[in-house]
């Protein structure tokens, strides 16, 4: 076979020899030359402007960068066979050592033709990533034009290319826990990745570029990059374009409100979201990865910064301005339908909850906040959520809007309900305030703690077995949100019983609306067939501390031994989750030696979720909670019995046992 042939058919046949590990006719100085002519040839064709009037020759640029692409990427996860190794790694050495291949592969960078154009940011992404990852070295002509386009930014194919192929590498370096080789290629692009920003997020003119769409997404996905590599680098790596999202935060916002297209207003509300919950890259590194520990020294400043940015806003009525349109599906929006675009809704919902918690949190370093002023931000949240929604418009129990605008985006609705709590629980709210008061006005702004927490258990048809998926999980923040409602549940179980009695007619309806409210929402879908990594401590090193002084972090529960030996995880989270299904198979049994007829309410019956009889409501509400709640400490006390339980649960038993005390006292009270 002649691999300089005319056409494609030559480098196809090679391209299928390494698709099956058959080695290619020709040396690898015959293969590198065939490349280079084809990759060469298309790129001096711009000038003519014949890239479209000569499909051979694209085709065979089509074959040569995919061909490229395999070969790179098969050597760097070392996949290929010892020979076919060696002959691709001769390929790469005449190519990119004699050849310049790169300088040619960067020419298409500027192709009109949007397919080439990627193929050639790819094929790029993929050798910078190769020899960065081989030799630490960074490709000057790669970084060179990168540099050039950032620091002269014209929205178009080169621009796209380079912020494609930065974001790329970025992410195949944190993912590989090449750290130290990413922040070497961060601190060559850190000038003039700030001065991009500027140009392209001017706080003074609107951010009218944004409005390039290819372009301003491809800014987006970089910067949450950028934004994730804080979390994963940790303390290790402080640079300036680490920290743009935070620095720009005002200028993102006005996105949203400006004329920008709608679908980068709902990319740049869940940029700001993730930032918030720290859950930047969450869509491609790991939870593990994400939480690395240490945090640079600036990020509490960030994340303070990012808070105020989103208060002032909402306090110069941003929210009016914030658009919310009918979920699209792919045929379009359909004739007829008026279901809210539920991703927008709640990104901007947990936008604003977690920048009133962590205001208040900081208070002490900003000076502190009014009640009034707290409850304002809530107050605009909830008008917004009204006016956006049909269904919400609807709601009498303002509470309820956590559980039917997050369903079941479980993740999501455990930050709300965190937020809310921490809302409520603001020690210059509730000081000298009758409490009753606070929970009435609590629940007409939604974010009265038992409400939601009740409304949070009935939209899990009080299901023990899941809570216990929540606590073990390192998806969600239940842990920590579920130790402050405890403690603050004993300590206010009047409030409690009240509660039970406001939701006894709340029929709160997630799986029928959920799937249709929330179409075209795959992004956002937490997948719960997924088996979340459960991180482990030893139970020595593990102290007990008493319940009034537990403060639970959720970092708290991945601060397990790392030498431990991969092989012994693996064995204990297996029979952790032999466990729970045990636990699940024996619910119904365990359900029927507990619970007396006459304590099973017709939507256990049932298997629905429907409201509970008026008669009793805050009787049965409250026992089917208090039920769920001693289901659960049981199975923590068996699984810590056998060592199962990924931590120490000693504290949160005895907070557990206290809320069934709390019950047992009422009882005997009302008697």
């Amino acid at each position: 076979m002649e691999l300089t042939g005319s056409g494609g058919d030559g480098l196809a046949h090679v391209y299928r020899c390494f698709v099956t590990g058959s080695s290619p006719n020709g040396t690898p100085a015959q293969l590198a030359d065939s490349i280079l002519s084809r990759v060469r040839g298309q790129a001096l064709a711009y000038d003519k402007d014949c890239c479209h009037d000569n499909s051979v020759a694209c085709f065979s640029l089509h074959i040569s960068l995919s061909l490229m692409g395999r070969i790179t990427c098969s050597l760097t996860s070392q996949s290929f066979n010892p020979a076919m190794t060696s002959y691709s790694e001769e390929v790469m050495r005449v190519l990119f050592e004699d050849m310049d291949l790169m300088s040619h592969l960067i020419h298409h960078f500027q192709s009109e033709d949007q397919v080439i154009s990627h193929l050639a940011a790819k094929t790029v992404s993929a050798c910078v990533f190769y020899f960065l990852q081989t030799s630490g070295t960074i490709s000057p002509g790669w970084r060179r034009t990168c540099e050039q386009a950032f620091n002269s930014p014209v929205p178009g194919p080169e621009l796209d290319a380079c912020l494609w192929s930065l974001t790329e590498v970025s992410k195949n370096l944190l993912k590989g826990a090449h750290k130290e080789t990413f922040g070497n290629l961060l601190a060559t692009l850190d000038s003039s990745l700030g001065f991009l920003c500027s140009e392209l997020l001017p706080e003074d003119r609107g951010t009218k570029c944004l409005e390039a769409s290819t372009s301003s997404r491809l800014l987006l996905d970089l910067l949450e990059v950028l934004t994730a590599s804080t979390l994963i680098c940790g303390a290790s790596l402080s640079l300036r374009s680490q920290r743009l999202t935070y620095i720009h935060s005002s200028a993102l916002l006005k996105t949203i409100s400006g004329s920008s297209e709608y679908f980068v207003k709902k990319r740049v509300v869940l940029l700001l979201k993730r930032a918030l919950l720290q859950k930047a890259g969450e869509d491609w590194a790991s939870g593990e990865m994400l939480l690395s520990g240490l945090r640079h020294e600036h990020f509490s400043s960030d994340m303070d910064r990012l808070a105020h940015s989103v208060l002032t806003a909402v306090a110069a009525d941003w929210l009016e301005t914030v658009p919310v349109e009918s979920v699209s599906f792919f045929g379009g929006t359909r004739a007829g339908d008026q279901i809210p675009d539920c991703v927008m809704l709640r990104g901007v919902s947990l936008l604003l909850l977690k920048a009133t918690e962590l205001h208040i949190q900081s208070e002490g370093r900003t000076g502190p906040s009014s009640a009034g002023q707290v409850y304002g931000y809530l107050q605009s949240l909830w008008s917004f959520l009204r006016r956006s929604s049909v269904q919400l418009s609807e709601v009498t129990h303002c509470c309820c809007w956590v559980s039917l605008l997050f369903g079941d985006q479980d993740d999501d609705m455990i930050e709300a309900a965190k937020a809310s709590l921490c809302i409520f629980l603001h020690p210059r709210q509730r000081s000298g305030s009758d409490a009753s008061a606070e929970l009435e006005a609590a629940c007409a702004c939604g974010h009265n703690p038992h409400c939601i927490f009740l409304l949070l258990l009935q939209s899990i048809s009080f299901d023990h077995s899941i809570l216990l998926d929540f606590l073990i999980s390192t998806e969600t923040c239940f842990l920590e949100y579920f130790v402050r409602y405890l403690k603050f549940l004993s300590a206010d179980w009047l409030g409690f019983t009240a509660a039970c009695q406001r939701i006894s007619g709340c029929h709160v309806s997630l799986q029928q609306d959920s799937a249709a409210s929330c179409g075209g929402e795959t992004s956002e879908l937490t997948s719960k067939e997924e088996t979340s990594q459960i991180c482990l401590v030893e139970y020595g090193s593990s102290g007990e501390s008493d319940p009034e002084d537990m403060e639970v972090s959720q970092d708290g529960l991945r601060t397990f031994d790392h030498e431990k030996s991969t092989s012994h995880i693996l064995t204990v989270k297996q029979d952790t989750a032999g466990s729970l299904e045990t636990v699940r198979q024996k619910q119904n049994w365990d359900r029927g030696a507990e619970k007396s007829s006459s304590q099973v309410s017709p939507s256990e019956q049932t298997g629905l979720n429907l409201p509970p009889l008026s008669g009793q409501a805050t009787c049965e509400t409250s026992a089917r909670a208090v039920l769920c709640l001693t289901q659960l400490r049981e199975v923590v006390t068996r699984l810590q019995a056998k060592k199962l339980f990924p931590y120490n649960s000693s504290s949160l038993l005895k907070l557990l046992a206290q809320v069934e005390n709390c019950s047992q006292h009422w009882s005997l009270f009302k008697k």
